[in-house]
């Protein structure tokens, strides 16, 4: 016989039969448990590794980044490292030093998510008969009953929250990955086309740039998921063998005997836009007639190493996407450098727009130019035309990343 089923909120709460049934469950499983009948599952945990699961599997509950802090605020009056759920787990914090715990969240947002809690079976509320949190000692010392929040579902739950975190990770590795596949194909069918246009192949390029800006940033949600992402994969495994073969189709029987020498003539520094304007209408300039050997093509100034009075940190708050095309992270500027590189090529950027932003901006200034046009590309028509735009704007000093970085700010306040 179970010596408590449930214990109804005070006050305005309300007594569900869903609240109820929770109840009756946690009661059973903890009479289980303390009979040495729960098996493999001991109901404990380590309770900072297991706020650190359910941070990562919060998703799954329903749960704000808020409701974990409180819930972590509340676990913080717990004396014990290992949760016990074979018996109740109860604190009973004044709303006060619940709030300051909390990093002062105020008492209303505490009451929103002290609710979510519940309702994700979290924790239990034990209200005395007045409301009051607090609890009665005996002769010796010892709690003998309080009345606060209950932290027994939680340790319960521990095994099902472990689970969760660990698909959640495998579900983010796998999205990684496919990222980076998708961008990988991304990046070698922009410069496959690139050097196309550049040399002035034969083939139907213009419909294939069409195809491939249909297919590109511009059709894609702002976090695509794994099914788009496989969506697009698939199309573009299938679009850049295409690409490929025609590329291949086009190269003279000296050059397919893949003899560099007789490849330099083909090389030159187009000043083209290359054709992969999102949501407009695309403009294709015809690439140059004449040809520029490397010994006369002009080397990058590497005085464009300027610097930017802007904190990495501060960049990657106000451009996160971006961070999603380098590999490892953004830990330094040159990574957001090479960052930058990749995906001013699939925005379409001609490496000689790039070349002169980086020579009239400084290398940094004009990486964050890159990130914001990532964050702003449904707005953009040109990526290549807006990039020579504040290009020419810098040469005039008259250009500056501030006010574009202060507009995204303001937009996710």
């Amino acid at each position: 016989m179970m010596d408590r089923v449930a214990t109804t909120p005070f006050g305005g709460g309300r007594m569900s039969a869903r609240l109820f049934a929770r109840q009756a469950s946690v009661t059973d499983r903890q009479e289980k448990l303390r009979a040495g009948d729960g098996g493999n599952d001991t109901g404990t945990s380590d309770k900072w590794q297991l706020l650190r699961a359910l941070t990562e599997a919060r998703a799954h509950f329903g749960l704000s980044d808020r409701a974990i802090s409180l819930l972590e605020a509340l676990v913080s009056f717990t004396s014990e490292r290992v949760l016990d759920g074979s018996k109740p787990i109860i604190v009973f914090p004044s709303n006060r030093e619940l709030s300051i715990r909390a990093r002062g969240m105020a008492p209303a947002t505490i009451r929103r998510h002290l609710t979510a809690l519940v309702d994700a079976g979290l924790l239990f509320r034990r209200d005395s008969a007045n409301g009051k949190r607090y609890c009665v000692r005996d002769e010796r010392g010892l709690v003998d009953e309080a009345f606060g929040f209950d932290l027994a579902p939680l340790a319960l739950k521990a095994a099902d929250i472990h689970a969760l975190a660990e698909a959640v990770r495998n579900e983010a590795k796998a999205l990684r990955r496919l990222r980076t596949e998708v961008t990988l194909h991304l990046r070698d069918i922009s410069k496959i086309i690139t050097s196309a246009i550049e040399e002035a192949r034969d083939g139907d390029w213009d419909t294939l740039v069409t195809e491939f800006q249909e297919m590109s940033f511009g059709s894609l949600p702002r976090r695509p998921d794994n099914t788009v992402l496989n969506v697009l994969k698939a199309r573009l495994v299938e679009f850049r063998a295409r690409v490929e073969n025609a590329y291949l189709s086009s190269l003279s029987e000296e050059e397919m005997s893949g003899n560099d020498h007789q490849n330099e003539r083909h090389i030159q520094n187009s000043n083209t836009e290359l054709p992969f304007e999102l949501n407009g209408q695309r403009e294709l300039e015809r690439a140059k007639a004449e040809y520029a050997s490397e010994a006369g093509a002009e080397p990058m100034d590497r005085g464009s190493a300027k610097r930017v009075a802007i904190s990495l940190e501060r960049m990657r708050k106000a451009c996160p996407q971006i961070g999603d095309y380098a590999q490892g992270g953004l830990k330094n500027w040159q990574d957001l450098i090479r960052a930058a590189d990749l995906v001013r090529s699939m925005l379409g950027v001609s490496p000689d727009a790039w070349a002169k932003a980086r020579k009239a901006m400084g290398e940094q200034a004009a990486a964050i130019v890159v990130a914001v046009m990532l964050e702003r590309v449904e707005e953009i028509r040109s990526p290549g035309g807006y990039l020579r735009d504040l290009t020419r704007k810098a040469e005039q000093s008259a250009f500056s990343v501030y006010p574009m970085l202060q507009a995204l700010e303001r937009q996710s306040e």
